[in-house]
């Protein structure tokens, strides 16, 4: 049986999602984390929702953020309000046993002045849905200089609700992210085209 342990995820998150009652990795976390721990690497994983694709993504991200440095390390762009706060909220118990990591999580809808103050607190993970992070980015509220992952969870999504645009905005506004990792159920032509321009070799799975 394969575990966390050996997939290299380490101790303080071992508890976490043991507390949370995850014993074995499902096949997207098994294949997925390992690639992602290397932080060096673009990925595309090929999952659909259920597949326990927010830990696989997750539980890398908590583990490669610098703690000491208190500004935005890794980006989470998804499609919706409700997926955004999903992802914040089990990233929020990922790290429940002691790991001292900020995450803010921004999106339309609600006050765009408290999500500015929570940001100049100092946060290391923003998950952000993509017309609240550009407004923020347009107001020069956000800083993404320092941004090293970039996650897009459901990117087909993403494209079927018209988000090329800022999609591709988002990318060119980080540039200096060490690694971008797609997840999608479904690999349409655009989703193709972006991962082309802005993803350098990526390791795929399916």
């Amino acid at each position: 049986m394969n575990t966390f342990e050996a997939l290299g995820i380490e101790e303080g998150l071992l508890q976490s999602i043991k507390t949370l009652g995850f014993t074995e990795p499902t096949p997207i976390q098994e294949k997925a984390i390992p690639v992602l721990l290397q932080g060096t690497k673009d990925f595309i994983g090929l999952a659909q929702t259920g597949t326990g694709k927010t830990a696989a993504f997750g539980l890398p991200l908590l583990q490669l953020i610098k703690k000491e440095d208190r500004f935005p390390q890794a980006l989470i762009v998804c499609p919706t309000r409700e997926l955004c706060l999903q992802i914040t909220s089990d990233l929020e118990k990922f790290k429940s046993k002691k790991i001292n990591v900020n995450i803010t999580a921004v999106y339309g809808g609600t006050s765009i002045s408290m999500q500015i103050r929570d940001l100049r607190r100092g946060t290391h993970i923003v998950v952000a849905t993509p017309g609240r992070l550009i407004d923020l980015i347009e107001r020069k509220a956000i800083n993404l200089e320092q941004i090293h992952y970039v996650v897009l969870d459901e990117a087909d999504e993403m494209l079927n609700m018209g988000f090329k645009e800022d999609i591709e905005f988002i990318l060119k506004n980080t540039p200096n992210r060490q690694s971008t990792w797609l997840f999608s159920a479904t690999m349409p032509a655009e989703i193709r085209q972006v991962s082309k321009r802005y993803m350098d070799k990526p390791f795929e799975i399916t």
